[in-house]
């Protein structure tokens, strides 16, 4: 089943097409790499599909719904969360309580809730946190947490959310390589369990082939090449933008 819909989408800034004519297809269930140089328009690419910038032209839909026009957190309710390459978590709030502002967030219960804060939403924050591996640290804030650690609690922020769409800006940036692994296994493991389809941009090679089922190539704002890894990795085109970059 086709999750996500993207036809024609441009986005200039000024003389610099960032985002030329983009269009593909994610399917449920499917973990959808976005890959290419710096500056080729990854990150403005995801920021018009979470509606943090709005396209020129083009066509964004998630499960037939336009999404173009649409402000963020409209687009959030309607099943698209995001993880972004520096993590984003509550710093001085322990973290079972960043897992239950999304969930209380979702249920649209955030309004005059200071003082139950600590009880609502406590059991399921607790099993989502079971989830990613790092329920003992449930009362620990944040803000003292090592790296690998945060990005476990912001995919698990993500997840409270209850996305149909999952967009991950460089999920493995900072961590160890044995993490890396380790957090694009989960995130596979949460792709075929939830029917998930997630889109990542990632510069660990390691990692783009080895846990992406198709991968998309970005240059200068251009898809120039799109398939199964073993198809892209062979692609003169990719080749030649990677030169030297050990494809």
């Amino acid at each position: 089943m086709t999750r996500l819909a993207v036809e024609g989408l441009c986005r200039a800034f000024g003389g610099v097409k960032a985002v030329d004519d983009v269009s593909f297809a994610l399917h449920e269930g499917e973990l959808l790499a976005l890959i290419g140089p710096n500056g080729a328009g990854k990150t403005t690419c995801f920021n018009l599909l979470n509606g943090q910038l709005r396209p020129d032209a083009g066509s964004i839909r998630l499960d037939g719904a336009e999404l173009v026009g649409l402000p963020p957190r409209r687009i959030w309710r309607m099943g698209v969360a995001r993880t972004f390459q520096i993590t984003a978590t509550f710093a001085s709030m322990t973290v079972r309580e960043n897992v239950q502002m999304v969930l209380l967030s979702r249920l649209g219960r955030l309004h005059g809730l200071l003082a139950r804060a600590t009880h609502a939403c406590r059991d399921e924050a607790m099993a989502m946190l079971e989830r990613v591996g790092i329920s003992p640290l449930a009362e620990r804030p944040c803000g003292v947490l090592a790296y690998g650690d945060l990005k476990r609690v912001e995919l698990a922020m993500a997840l409270a959310s209850e996305p149909q769409l999952l967009l991950m800006d460089e999920p493995a940036a900072g961590m160890a390589p044995s993490e890396r692994q380790e957090l694009m296994a989960l995130t596979s493991s949460l792709v075929r369990e939830r029917g998930l389809a997630v889109l990542f941009t990632e510069h660990d090679m390691d990692v783009v082939f080895g846990h992406a089922d198709r991968i998309l190539v970005l240059d200068r704002g251009r898809l120039i090449a799109q398939g199964p890894p073993d198809a892209v990795r062979a692609d003169e085109r990719v080749q030649a933008v990677y030169l030297g970059e050990g494809l």
